[in-house]
């Protein structure tokens, strides 16, 4: 297929994704906003796997939490409001954090997540992202393992910050635009490859198939980014500083 008739095919089934999502807000929003705040502590887990599942709207992920989990909630309708679960098996947590089912991938309306996590608990986090915008900041999490499904919208992953063990991070990309940022003291290796959209690198050198800073091969620790391009953009940026979204 020809270049320009790519590119506007791809906006075409952008823009059309964001209107569905729109016009499902209208539908699946019914009932007066809610709100509510749930805390989770570790019990006797001595690490945890955490799961996220939104359909649509804003969620954000941070460090910081004096429990496993201290979460606020915002959306509309109490049949809306989110599931949290959790068990220990085996020595290990398992969080999870979802949607009811018939209202997974209907409408972000006022549909909002503040998600704070123990940095204090060795953690594996999965995000399945539907509509929307998603600010993950995860610099200060014990973190191992990353799995991050993106679907249609804007998405930030920061992590950025000091890196007490190695990470594995691996992100495919949706519709819209997602941007990456890696921490420049710590090593990275990141590699980005497929994907109808483009794919921009900022203060990364590519060595081989892969890009990587300065400090790679040099530090104890290592990020390991491996993004696998959806529809849309992808940035990769080197920074310290937390981006504002």
């Amino acid at each position: 297929m020809d270049r320009p008739i790519m590119r506007l095919y791809l906006c075409f089934a952008f823009l059309t994704l964001l209107l569905l999502a729109g016009c499902n807000s209208a539908d699946w929003d019914a009932g007066p906003p809610q709100s509510d705040s749930r805390t989770v502590q570790l019990g006797e887990a001595k690490s945890a796997r955490v799961e996220i599942e939104m359909g649509a709207g804003q969620l954000n992920v941070n460090s910081g939490a004096h429990e496993l989990l201290e979460a606020d909630f915002s959306y509309r309708g109490a049949s809306r409001r989110p599931r949290v679960e959790y068990h220990v098996s085996g020595g290990q947590g398992q969080l999870t954090i979802r949607e009811p089912e018939s209202y997974h991938g209907h409408g972000g309306g006022q549909n909002t997540w503040d998600l704070h996590l123990s940095n204090k608990v060795p953690m594996q986090l999965k995000v399945e992202q539907g509509a929307g915008r998603a600010k993950l900041t995860l610099g200060g999490l014990a973190l191992s393992r990353l799995d991050l499904e993106m679907g249609a919208g804007e998405t930030t992953v920061d992590l950025t910050g000091d890196w007490k063990n190695d990470l594995a991070a691996n992100i495919q990309g949706g519709v819209g635009r997602a941007t990456v940022r890696l921490p420049s003291e710590v090593g990275v290796r990141a590699s980005a490859h497929g994907g109808l959209g483009a794919i921009h690198v900022h203060g990364l050198k590519k060595v081989g198939d892969a890009y990587v800073n300065e400090a790679y091969g040099k530090s104890p620790v290592t990020v390991h980014v491996q993004i696998e391009g959806g529809v849309g953009e992808i940035n990769l940026e080197l920074g310290e500083t937390p981006p504002s979204v």
